[in-house]
């Protein structure tokens, strides 16, 4: 099996940045693509973003495109969400996935991973 688990988040005023991490342990040769997901309260579950294996792909939400950065460090086995630029709109809870598949794709349903999310919070 994988474990994810997600660190970083907090409360930041708009304009602000976090940094958010998210470590994997276990089989981790079964994860290729993984990805960044959010869930705001009443609200269904939205990707942000996701990257390749080897990082030379990545993927991103219209809403997040030139404020948030994806990248991985497979050595390490970790993955960050570098978010700048914050708005109140960006509030959720972030997961952290992963996929065994090489593709990148917006859907939940290709992620076999999932970690247990992280609170980010933007105060206007």
């Amino acid at each position: 099996q994988v474990q994810l688990v997600e660190s970083g988040g907090g409360l930041v005023q708009a304009g602000g940045s976090l940094r958010l991490s998210c470590a994997a342990s276990g089989r981790t040769f079964n994860v290729n693509v993984m990805g960044w997901f959010r869930q705001a309260p009443g609200k269904e579950r939205e990707f942000v973003a996701a990257i390749s294996r080897s990082g030379s792909s990545t993927l991103y939400a219209d809403s997040v495109k030139g404020r948030f950065t994806i990248s991985r460090d497979n050595a390490k086995n970790m993955m960050y969400l570098q978010m700048n630029s914050l708005k109140p709109e960006d509030t959720a809870v972030y997961y952290c996935a992963g996929g065994q598949w090489g593709d990148l794709s917006v859907g939940a349903a290709a992620y076999d991973y999932w970690g247990q999310g992280t609170q980010v919070t933007v105060s206007s």
